[in-house]
């Protein structure tokens, strides 16, 4: 057979299986994130009830919204170890019966100090959940699927909006059997995790070998790249797990994280507020307004992903998206009516998001082995405390009267530093791309 036929073989038995990964794969772990996402961000509808009817000032909600992430920070890589020993199916469906169980006891807070604690919890219970999902792709997709795959898979983080902002402004407006509106929000959106943790012990597969469903060529092809890639990444990295400590890049992907999660979760976990302050619009009309960033966040998200993979670069993906995000949330900041404000903070989410897909891809091709579970936890646990840090200085200038901008500000800055540090990291040149050799042959 001659080499130009046997490329052809090689890259049509590639395209089936990434399709059929796709397929099979993408459409329940979205699911899944759409639920963990939804349980995240939640607190953002529910504050326009519960912080008049308990008392909590601005300073204290960003405080509670943001201190999700200190748990998250503090149990993410002793998480993301206890999965990579028994597996993502057991694991993961324990992980999504713990935070759905305290989701729902959210709807019992009464006081401050009840509320940073469940908000603490709740980060402890899902800290797990997304490094694993990222963990989990990369030992099944192939380095060039993987910033699409990375894609799909999280504009379940828009998507969590688009579904959710309706729901639950609609469930702000439910006052039955004498509990308030944000009480239900709680306990409804947090009962699908725990339904869901049974499906996850019933149909996810571990691997790639225990995929019946994968055709016997497709699963050797499979098998073969993934072995070649990782074999090739401990050549350049090692697969220890102070390889991960121990990398440079590692630790200047996590400030580019920092920047991403300040922005991310300082615009998603305020936006209902943000609508709020420039409209009259009632908690309904809120979570439909709300829909139209996050619709625009999930195709750019998707759009650029592909684009990301179709070229194979990457850096340049998540500075220019970086830039665009700390301009728009820039003019955002400095705008007072509703229509170029919504315009600005939805063009600040789409570039925010849209890094995420290359991101990831340049993360998971760093590492492999023990070293990639810890340097995805890594960069996750320590770069997610922007998630913490851009809830709250909102909340703090906020409190100090200086409205929404000063706290818009301060996370474009962060997102300008992630953009120009995203334009220094990259995967070491030394590392070749793995030969897509068909295994059959």
């Amino acid at each position: 057979m001659t080499p130009g036929p046997t490329r052809e073989l090689d890259k049509e038995l590639e395209k089936k299986t990434v399709s059929r990964l796709l397929w099979r794969l993408l459409p329940f772990l979205f699911l899944l994130y759409i639920v963990a996402f939804l349980d995240r961000i939640n607190v953002g509808f529910a504050a326009l009830e519960m912080q008049k009817q308990l008392g909590l000032n601005d300073k204290v909600y960003g405080l509670a919204a943001g201190l999700f992430f200190a748990g998250y920070f503090f149990f993410q890589l002793p998480s993301n170890l206890v999965l990579s020993r028994v597996g993502a199916r057991r694991w993961i469906a324990v992980i999504m019966v713990a935070w759905g169980v305290i989701s729902c006891s959210m709807a019992l807070i009464t006081t401050p100090r009840e509320f940073y604690g469940l908000r603490f919890l709740l980060g402890i219970a899902e800290a797990g959940f997304f490094p694993g999902m990222i963990l989990y792709l990369r030992n099944w997709f192939p380095s060039g699927a993987r910033a699409r795959a990375v894609a799909w898979f999280m504009t379940a983080n828009p998507l969590a909006g688009v579904v959710g902002g309706p729901i639950s402004g609609a469930l702000l407006g439910l006052h039955w059997l004498g509990i308030a509106g944000w009480q239900w929000l709680f306990v409804l959106e947090g009962l699908p995790a725990v339904v869901l943790a049974l499906v996850v012990l019933v149909t996810l597969k571990d691997s790639p070998e225990q995929a019946g469903w994968l055709r016997s060529e497709e699963k050797l092809w499979l098998l073969t790249i993934l072995e070649q890639e990782h074999e090739q990444q401990s050549k350049i990295t090692g697969s220890h797990a102070w390889a991960a400590f121990l990398s440079w890049r590692i630790w200047l992907l996590t400030v580019v994280f920092f920047g991403l999660t300040t922005s991310g979760y300082g615009i998603v976990l305020w936006l209902p507020n943000f609508i709020h302050s420039l409209s009259a619009a009632s908690n309904l009309g809120i979570g439909v307004i709300s829909v139209i960033p996050y619709v625009a966040t999930a195709i750019a998200m998707v759009l650029v992903g592909m684009h990301s993979d179709k070229t194979g670069e990457r850096r340049w993906h998540l500075a220019v998206s970086a830039l665009t995000a700390a301009s728009a949330l820039t003019l955002a900041a400095y705008t007072h009516s509703i229509v170029p404000a919504l315009a600005a903070v939805s063009l600040g989410m789409m570039a925010t998001f849209s890094m995420l897909g290359p991101f990831w891809a340049v993360a998971t091709s760093l590492m492999s082995g023990t070293a990639a579970a810890v340097g995805i936890a890594l960069i996750n646990s320590v770069g997610n405390l922007g998630g913490f840090f851009g809830p709250y200085i909102i909340g703090v200038k906020r409190s100090s009267g200086g409205g929404f901008r000063g706290g818009m500000l301060v996370i474009a800055a962060f997102l300008a530093l992630a953009g120009l540090l995203s334009a220094v990291v990259q995967p070491s040149r030394e590392q070749p791309a793995p030969s897509r050799r068909n295994p059959l042959q």
